[in-house]
């Protein structure tokens, strides 16, 4: 077994032209130092500056929303995404076990309590089916609101995460919705540049999250969105980010407790040269995974995870799905001491000390891709 992994490993270093091959490593060039170098000649790299705005307006236009709230990172845009929409103290938020603790932990700042689903085999993301049936079992609607019958509270909203840029069932999502009266709040975090039968995500919930992390498809090197067709909502979330100022020409004066959550004209800057680059980064990983089906088809009990019928995945981080003899931790180090970085799935959040005790359904496919999930380097070529 040995041998076939260490001659994969060798096929991408050779593919990447390096002797140790970074999972995700930013692509600048001229433009990001361009306008970052702009920002800095005018003085404006803080929290107010026109390339906040560009930014704002170039996101919302590609991802076909009426408006986008850039802040400091993707945790941040979930969590005020979760208060706008109303999820309050002690409501339940469902949510794939299998995510980055972000999800989890973002509706734990608004004192809401996860609860954790199960995902599909076809996308990675939650279940419909599963959680429909889920929800019968434990849900009662009462006054139009749904309560779980087993600790009383009201399961106000469901989180899809579209796991590593692969979107979800959205039409499945959607009728649940309607079905049990929740609040859909897409985590986009991974899938800029991703679709679900031509549209685009992070544009079929109320409002969404987007990441623009050091290690995301697009980086404004720390920085994160919410996006939403609701200008009542985007104008409460820039309220929000904002200290929840009142504007005024030089009055200090604050109407409720808010968040100093506004991205940075200087990451902004870099956004923008970023965005401009978007589609070719998208081919260059739509070739990558082409490439990458040809190595793996040689390696045994294994596949590539690729985007279901319905979606168009961005290919954030390329994934493969061992079979049930291999062994996980086994082929990390083999990876890991050949120069290949490679890193298991976030450990299931039910499976975590600060979350265990949390409300959850039945997770077994979720235990089953944390013992045979491994991300491969997946920086566009």
């Amino acid at each position: 077994m040995n041998e076939q992994w260490i001659q994969f490993a060798n096929e991408i270093k050779k593919l990447y032209e390096k002797d140790v091959v970074p999972l995700h490593e930013p692509i600048f060039d001229e433009k990001e130092i361009e306008y970052v170098t702009n920002c800095i000649k005018t003085g404006w790299v803080s929290s107010v500056g026109s390339y906040v705005n560009r930014f704002e307006e170039d996101l919302a236009k590609f991802v076909g929303a009426k408006r986008a709230v850039a802040v400091v990172n993707g945790t941040a845009a979930l969590h005020i995404a979760l208060k706008i929409v109303g999820v309050q103290e002690n409501d339940e938020v469902l949510m794939p076990s299998l995510t980055f603790v972000a999800t989890a932990n973002a509706a734990s700042y608004l004192g809401a309590i996860p609860h954790f689903v199960d995902v599909s085999y076809e996308t990675l993301g939650i279940d419909p089916v599963k959680l429909d049936k889920h929800l019968e079992g434990i849900g009662v609607l009462r006054n139009g609101q749904l309560y779980n019958k087993q600790t009383g509270r009201r399961i106000a909203a469901v989180v899809p995460m579209h796991t590593f840029g692969h979107p979800v069932d959205l039409d499945g999502l959607l009728e649940l919705c309607d079905k049990f009266n929740l609040v859909l709040v897409e985590d986009a975090a991974e899938s800029l540049g991703s679709y679900y039968k031509g549209k685009h995500t992070g544009t079929f919930g109320k409002v969404a999250a987007f990441s623009f992390n050091g290690n995301k498809i697009v980086t404004t090197g720390g920085g994160g969105a919410i996006v939403t067709n609701d200008d009542q909502l985007a104008d409460y979330a820039k309220h929000l980010t904002t200290t929840a100022k009142i504007p005024h020409r030089w009055e200090y004066v604050h109407d409720e407790i808010g968040y100093n959550y506004r991205m940075p004209n200087i990451n902004a800057a870099l956004g923008c040269a970023q965005l401009e680059k978007l589609p070719k980064f998208i081919e260059q990983k739509r070739k990558l995974t082409d490439t990458y089906k040809k190595i793996i088809s040689q390696l045994e009990d294994v596949r590539l995870f690729t985007e279901s019928n319905n979606a168009q995945s961005n290919y954030w981080l390329q994934t493969i799905i061992l079979g049930e003899k291999l062994k996980r931790n086994d082929i990390l180090k083999i990876l890991n001491d050949d120069g290949v970085m490679s890193r298991p799935i976030w450990k299931p959040m039910h499976m975590l000390k600060i979350y265990k005790n949390y409300p959850k359904a039945k997770l077994d496919y979720t235990e089953k891709l944390n013992r045979s999930i491994i991300n491969i380097p997946s920086t566009p070529l």
